[in-house]
């Protein structure tokens, strides 16, 4: 939980939830926590015996179209890619909702030396890397597309263009990091 800043860290241990956060990648993807933290600010609204703790993906669209009902209806600015990258639990989707969520709901700024990106791929991770030990194509599609997103996805079409850009995304990082090889 060392991602998120330190004020974040203590306004969820403020809330006393149910459940003590230790891994947010894990412990946000089925959005019971979310429900949680929300039936704090509206205790009227957000019913928790409407949403079931469960780790299946049914469990999970359930949550996730109530509480984006609820966001909907309340003018929260919550980014669909990242709620995706909740669901799916893609590194740094948790951390990046929950600090959507301090944010919107205590009208406080969070304080970060480095913004994050909304772009829930292994790009910087393959870039520490020496050359020799990066991700090849298929590599890359399995690290960037969860097996979630394959039993969730809107359709094939939606599912190909996906595959798609991960493959272009790292044909194009190889290409960059070749010519930094070459010019060096």
């Amino acid at each position: 939980m060392n991602a998120l800043p330190r004020e974040v860290l203590k306004w969820l241990q403020s809330l006393d939830l149910s459940i003590s956060v230790k891994n947010p990648k894990w412990d946000f993807s089925n959005g019971y926590l979310v429900a949680e933290i929300l039936s704090w600010y509206h205790p009227k609204e957000i019913k928790i015996h409407s949403y079931n703790n469960g780790t299946s993906i049914q469990s999970k669209i359930l949550n996730w179209s109530l509480l984006e009902t609820f966001f909907k209806n309340k003018n929260y600015s919550i980014d669909k890619d990242v709620i995706d990258g909740t669901i799916h639990c893609k590194n740094a989707a948790a951390e990046v909702l929950v600090e959507q969520l301090y944010t919107t709901l205590t009208n406080r700024p969070t304080y970060r030396l480095t913004p994050r990106s909304h772009s829930f791929n292994d790009l910087s991770y393959q870039s520490k890397l020496p050359l020799h030990a990066r991700a090849t194509t298929s590599t890359a599609i399995k690290n960037n597309l969860a097996n979630t997103e394959l039993e969730t996805g809107p359709d094939t079409n939606h599912l190909m263009n996906k595959t798609q850009n991960i493959i272009s995304l790292h044909r194009e990082h190889r290409h960059l990091q070749r010519l930094q090889v070459c010019s060096s």
